[in-house]
């Protein structure tokens, strides 16, 4: 033999050795390999339910908005009216507090003319007669 034919024996045992020594480890990767695939073979199906569900999930909440929105738009008129109210009792009570700032100046003014005048006896006398003609109108009515 010559020194080539030596040199590929040599190499041919060590690659006989190495494929010796690579066989467990090989088995064991085509093992989890496998495992692998079975795991992928299910992931189609599992993401057409994950998708399934999230699609029910949102009509379900598409629904629920519709339902809302149908509520609030017939809500919209009791909330304008209750607007109307709110804003026409504004008014008022603005005009009732003009009225009684207007009436408080005016009872100021006419104070001062009756303690300026010591009419103080003779304004209470009159207060009394309006209340009394006003008593008697009131029980003439009924």
């Amino acid at each position: 033999m010559d020194w080539l034919g030596i040199g590929v024996t040599v190499i041919g045992v060590a690659f006989l050795a190495l494929v010796i020594v690579l066989i467990k480890p090989l088995n064991k990767l085509a093992g989890v390999l496998g495992g692998l695939q079975k795991t992928t073979d299910n992931l189609p199906t599992q993401v057409e339910d994950m998708m399934s569900q999230a699609k029910d999930a949102m009509q379900s909440g598409n629904d629920t908005l519709s339902q809302i929105n149908t509520q609030i738009k017939e809500l919209s008129p009791i909330f304008h009216t209750i607007g109307d109210a709110g804003r026409a009792t504004n008014h008022l009570s603005a005009s009732i507090a003009d009225k009684v700032m207007n009436v408080k100046t005016d009872t100021a003014e006419g104070r001062s003319f009756i303690t300026k005048h010591d009419l103080e006896g003779l304004y209470g006398l009159g207060t009394l007669i309006y209340y009394i003609v006003q008593k008697r109108k009131s029980e003439d009515r009924l």
